[in-house]
């Protein structure tokens, strides 16, 4: 974990080391130590506390079930990224940033259903019944959506974060998550602008070694993250079965006085049939009373997340302004929901809203399946 980062760690993998004074972005002035031989070098200190804040937060996002998306095109970064992410089953990118990766999102879907397509045409035979030259043709149209896209087949919808490693080499993968307020992780070097990234980890991001030291301890927390959800699920799943076992004890405790009532009706019906109506009129409550009330179940969290569109930032907005649930946001009219996110940030004023309703009126009456798939076809959450 990023907490047992030392400083000693960092400075062995050469994390320090910034680019040339003349290169560097005064914006990064609040992270540099000193300059030496014409090179800056970073503060470490302050390195290890962004370290711990973005693990801290990419911790929180994997436990509450949404992927972050790796962004790592450069060569020293790829094999690096795509060994330590994909031992987290988290999606990445490694080959190049596809324009409208995250803006233009329905159409990257399609190009990898177009993928699963091709997969479906070997398995059923169809694939040889083309010519030589057609699957050739499909052969090579799959390796090349393979390269590119592979790595997030299972990417059904826009990432809760993205982590991006040179934030000068990948500015248009900054620029689309900015418009769509994803939040950015980013390993910055001195020559970067740190101003747009919302968890700045201020690092060497050209050598090997220190994108290594940065990643294990950025997808170990992911990891946590991942673990903890699962024994959540699990612990969930246990208190469902206890519940279902104590309801049984219970009907069981329930049934077995009325089973001695019965014995008892029996030989007061032999002895005496007056004895029989009283003891009848005594246990017709007895039998109201079999019936165990049924227990109000608690309303489970709902995660404002899961509508398209609403990324952590705008769900803590609508949370903060009174709308926490499915139900209220879908009786929330689109101006309403518009002025809200624009008085908490002016980031926040780029969102469409309007589709927001209708997704969180499907969310509220349990129809996920309606909502997954208007999501997938729509937009970036929009029509």
């Amino acid at each position: 974990m990023a907490t047992n980062a030392a400083v000693k760690e960092l400075l062995e993998a050469g994390v320090h080391f910034g680019h040339l004074t003349r290169k560097w972005n005064p914006n990064m002035a609040p992270y540099i130590y000193m300059e030496r031989n014409g090179i800056h070098v970073i503060n470490l200190y302050k390195t290890v506390a962004k370290l711990d804040e973005a693990s801290e937060a990419l911790k929180k996002i994997a436990a509450s079930g949404r992927k972050i998306l790796f962004v790592a095109t450069k060569k020293q970064a790829k094999d690096i990224v795509s060994d330590k992410v994909s031992a987290v089953n988290m999606p990445y990118i490694t080959e190049r940033w596809p324009g409208g990766m995250l803006t233009n999102f329905v159409t990257i879907r399609k190009a990898v259903k177009k993928m699963a397509s091709i997969d479906r045409m070997k398995k059923d035979g169809t694939f040889n019944t083309l010519s030589k030259k057609e699957r050739l043709q499909v052969e090579r149209l799959r390796a090349k959506l393979e390269k590119n896209l592979g790595s997030i087949a299972e990417m059904t919808r826009l990432p809760g974060a993205l982590f991006i490693v040179d934030t000068m080499r990948e500015h248009i993968a900054v620029k689309e998550a900015q418009k769509l307020n994803i939040p950015i992780f980013a390993m910055v070097d001195t020559n970067s602008d740190p101003r747009p990234i919302d968890f700045v980890i201020p690092s060497n991001d050209d050598a090997s070694k220190s994108i290594e030291v940065i990643m294990t301890h950025v997808t170990d927390a992911v990891a946590a993250g991942l673990a903890e959800r699962k024994s959540e699920k699990a612990a969930e799943k246990e208190g469902k079965e206890e519940k279902a076992v104590s309801k049984k004890s219970e009907t069981a405790t329930a049934e077995a006085p009325a089973k001695k009532e019965k014995t008892e009706v029996k030989k007061a019906e032999k002895a005496e049939k007056a004895a029989v109506e009283e003891t009848k009129t005594e246990a017709a409550p007895a039998k109201e009373e079999k019936a165990p009330k049924k227990e109000t179940k608690k309303a489970a969290a709902e995660d404002l997340t899961k509508i398209e569109g609403i990324g952590p930032k705008a769900a803590e907005a609508l949370t903060k302004a009174g709308i926490s649930g499915y139900e209220a946001l879908s009786k929330a009219k689109p101006d309403a929901i518009k002025e809200i996110l624009t008085e908490a940030s002016s980031r926040m004023a780029h969102l469409d809203p309007t589709s927001w309703p209708k997704q969180a009126k499907m969310a509220a009456d349990g129809d996920w399946d309606a909502l997954k798939e208007w999501q997938e076809n729509a937009k970036g959450g929009v029509e």
